[in-house]
């Protein structure tokens, strides 16, 4: 699991933030920057081609099984998608952002196989553990795609930075062609309708016959804004702000990347820990709160550009709140899943989870030109609000939620 977390962390950024440094080094201007940044947009919809996950193999691919099979797909398609990158580079822009969209797909898609791969492989008791395993490898995927990809582009050309990153992921596909196979069986629908039915159908209306209409839509609103505040700020806003700060690239990555990686992964544990503690529940609700308050911080660096104190005191708040906040996520999601519709209800929900963030991170650059950064940020700890209420609706729900006692 903390290789295939490395697996799943690499290309995020890449597509987003890292993208962003590269395409402001040639001259594109700041609202283009943070819609091609947004193409990690296409992890909100992976719900949408997750029930072939669920119910289909793929040629030559499938003998691998279902999950791995699909996973490997992926894998060299987002190999693929970064040398793509290299070659074409920003000068030949539409082209370029069709790789981009080429790696966020492949991601996104490696995601559903690797979440629904987690669920299947162990009990629930053991999914704690799973999850803050594959955070680590998560954030040291990150940390190779922001930290040490935008410290070498000070010293190397971009080209080669994306080259040396699509190398990186000849250690996932080794580890998925080893790795074995969940024993777990999915039906092979053999009709057209069939497929719609178990593939399309089922999903949706199982989580609406588990939890009523009522109840369901809560959830589902719920799932839509909490994490609205977090991934705001993961696009492309945050490397022109950065820079706009007075920070070197070396400094930024060193700061974001590098420190900011590990103390997002001290925060990972500390949310494990408490969930084992405390349940899922109630480790989630004083998550939302510290994360989204947490961006208050980047605020301080608008009158103090350039103080690398101001800059670390930012990201230690934002990036520990920000892994605090993972592990309750994933494990309240997971609680939500039928393991008949494993991928395609995980990959439904945990894209609720990102999708009105990255719209409003698509908007980024608008907003920031229109109103300040300040603006900006004060609007992403605002938004939620409504998350807070429906929380407050949700309570008497699940507040006897308690984590398992082997856990």
């Amino acid at each position: 699991m903390c290789l295939l977390g490395f697996s799943s962390g690499l290309p995020f950024l890449l597509v987003a933030g890292t993208a962003a440094f590269w395409l402001k080094e040639n001259g594109i201007v700041l609202a283009d920057i943070t819609m091609i940044a947004s193409a990690g947009m296409t992890y909100a919809f992976k719900f949408l081609w997750a029930p072939l996950l669920d119910h289909s193999r793929l040629p030559f691919f499938g003998r691998l099984g279902q999950r791995r099979g699909w996973l490997l797909f992926a894998q060299l398609g987002v190999l693929i998608g970064l040398m793509g990158m290299a070659v074409l580079t920003p000068h030949q822009l539409p082209l370029f952002v069709v790789a981009t969209l080429l790696v966020a797909f492949m991601g996104a898609t490696q995601d559903i196989a690797i979440d629904a791969y987690r669920i299947e492989i162990a009990p629930a008791s053991a999914q704690g553990a799973l999850v803050a395993t594959y955070s680590l490898g998560y954030r040291i995927g990150l940390l190779m795609a922001g930290a040490v990809a935008v410290i070498l582009a000070d010293h190397i050309a971009w080209t080669l930075v994306y080259v040396f990153m699509a190398a990186l992921m000849v250690v996932p596909i080794i580890t998925t062609l080893v790795m074995r196979e969940p024993d777990v069986r999915h039906p092979t629908p053999h009709s057209w309708r069939g497929a719609m039915q178990e593939g399309v159908i089922d999903p949706f209306a199982d989580f609406f016959r588990r939890y009523s209409w009522k109840l369901a839509l809560l959830l589902l609103l719920f799932i839509l804004l909490f994490k609205v505040p977090e991934q705001a700020i993961v696009g492309g806003v945050m490397s022109p702000f950065y820079r706009d700060m007075g920070f070197s690239k070396t400094e930024i990555g060193a700061v974001t990347k590098i420190y900011g990686v590990w103390i997002g992964i001290a925060g990972a544990f500390v949310g494990g820990a408490a969930v084992a503690r405390w349940g899922a529940w109630r480790t989630l609700g004083v998550a939302i709160v510290l994360e989204s308050c947490s961006n208050l911080l980047y605020t301080l660096l608008l009158t103090r550009h350039g103080e690398l104190s101001i800059l670390t005191l930012a990201i230690s708040g934002q990036n520990f709140a920000e892994g605090l906040l993972g592990p309750p996520t994933v494990a309240f999601l997971s609680l939500l899943v039928n393991r008949r519709h494993t991928a395609t209800q995980y990959a439904l929900l945990s894209s609720l989870v990102n999708l009105p963030g990255k719209v409003l991170g698509f908007f980024a650059g608008g907003i920031v030109t229109a109103l300040g950064y300040g603006s900006y940020f004060l609007i992403t700890v605002l938004s939620i609000l409504p998350a807070m209420l429906l929380f407050g609706l949700l309570w008497p729900r699940f507040r006897r939620e308690q984590p398992d006692a082997n856990s």
